[in-house]
């Protein structure tokens, strides 16, 4: 987690500021997790996947592209993950609706 984070932070505008939005899990909010500078952890309250944008999108490409597959072997699992996720980020406009939360936006 800590290179996941890492990479991220690299990736951030110098005169910005990220805030990622996490689930309670283990490795998200570990005690040895070393938080960058330019980024701000939010956790979701715990048990609440319905929250996490990212379980939506998960959901949508096994819905669309992942399911009912019979794989032949690990390589082609990561393979045709790896095409579900470049489909989905061709659809810009899609990833926007399925992780938007009415919410969010009355604030």
């Amino acid at each position: 987690m800590n290179q996941h984070l890492i990479e991220i932070s690299r990736h951030i505008a110098n005169d910005a500021h990220a805030v990622l939005i996490m689930d309670q899990a283990g490795w998200h909010l570990s005690n040895n997790l070393i938080v960058p500078d330019n980024i701000s952890i939010l956790p979701l309250p715990a048990k609440s996947p319905e929250l996490n944008p990212v379980e939506n999108l998960w959901q949508f490409m096994r819905e669309n592209w992942l399911s009912n597959r019979v794989f032949n072997s690990y390589e082609d699992i990561v393979d045709h993950c790896c095409d579900a996720w470049r489909k989905l980020q061709r659809q810009p406009w899609r990833i926007m609706s399925i992780g938007r939360r009415k919410w969010a936006n009355e604030f």
